[in-house]
């Protein structure tokens, strides 16, 4: 998730040069480390400034077909290789995933996407994949449809084999073209990362047309398709560069998700099933309770329960109990319920 100011090419006066080379070396970085993933394709993610799908036609959702693409801004030319192919494809399997996206084969590439695009590395060479997001013509859609588009978008993906990164571009706050262009809202965007810098990308679904507007983030619809198409994962590097009508934030992902989790509360282990029903009876079963306090050894022989947790229930260990991948409640509640 990337920043695309058109100032990073123009680098007027009125910019801090200093903040404009952090940019780039930090976008430089995140893309080393997605280069080092031996990616087949490219998708840069970038909304429309008004230029291309404005008020001929304004689809939520546009995937570029074409063999290639070029644009050009403040004397930078931009060329790149589209994944044509990939595209139709993908436009098919999101068809069957419930969404409609447009498609374009001579949609040009903007400074939205070529100033990401320049500054991660991206050259000829590589097989790209564009896709426009209406963030500026009312009615867009909502972050939850972005958030669900990147979903699909990713099992389309899985479902083609096609080892893909996702580079968004846009934000955070800003607001061009109106009298509040030199008022950023910084506090929102750092409240904003703040969940993303913790692996909760899913929190970009929750933001409203209205908070997107009046904090000058429309621009993160975009960040939320990639996010939808991520998952829940946390960034490897999160960086915050404001100015005074931009505030620029870059976060990158490269390394895996882990494959585990230890939640509080486990499923049911099927090896643990004589050992659960055990305490389970306890916990809710007063004629169980009864025949436990009565003759534990029997009752640890009615439910077969294997030798090497015997002690730890005839103890109603909780901890050790728990330890062994029981669900902590049953022991919980066991334990209160026979010393009551």
């Amino acid at each position: 998730m990337l920043p695309h100011a058109p100032q990073f090419f123009t680098q007027p006066d009125t910019e801090d040069k200093a903040a404009i080379t952090r940019v780039q070396n930090v976008a430089r970085t995140i893309g080393e480390h997605l280069r080092a993933l031996r990616p087949e394709l490219w998708i840069v993610i970038a909304n429309d400034h008004a230029q291309q799908f404005f008020h001929q036609c304004a689809p939520p959702f546009t995937l570029h077909v074409g063999g290639e693409a070029r644009g050009n801004f403040a004397g930078r030319t931009f060329h790149y290789k589209v994944a044509g192919d990939i595209g139709l494809a993908l436009i098919r399997a999101l068809y069957d995933e419930g969404f409609d996206p447009a498609f374009s084969s001579t949609a040009e590439i903007d400074y939205a996407l070529g100033i990401p695009m320049t500054h991660i590395g991206l050259t000829l060479g590589d097989r790209v994949l564009p896709l426009y997001v209406n963030a500026y013509l009312p009615p867009q859609p909502t972050m939850q449809r972005c958030y669900a588009f990147g979903q699909a978008l990713a099992r389309s993906l899985t479902l083609l084999g096609i080892r893909a990164v996702v580079v968004a571009s846009g934000g955070m706050s800003h607001f061009p073209g109106t009298a509040q262009y030199a008022n950023p809202n910084l506090a929102f965007d750092y409240s904003v990362l703040e969940p993303l810098r913790a692996g909760h990308l899913k929190s970009l679904a929750g933001y409203s047309e209205k908070t997107l507007d009046d904090t000058g983030n429309i621009e993160l619809r975009c960040w939320a398709v990639a996010a939808g198409a991520l998952g829940d994962r946390t960034p490897d590097i999160v960086q915050m560069d404001p100015s005074w009508h931009h505030n620029y934030a870059s976060l990158g992902w490269w390394s895996p998700p882990p494959n585990t989790t230890t939640p509080h509360y486990p499923s049911i282990d099927p090896a643990l099933v004589p050992l659960t029903t055990a305490i389970h009876g306890l916990a809710h079963d007063s004629a169980e309770r009864a025949q436990f306090i009565a003759d534990p050894a029997a009752y640890l022989r009615k439910h077969r329960v294997d030798e090497k947790y015997a002690a730890m229930l005839l103890a109603l260990d909780m901890n050790a109990l728990t330890a062994t991948g029981v669900h902590p409640l049953v022991p919980f509640l066991a334990r209160l319920q026979v010393e009551r």
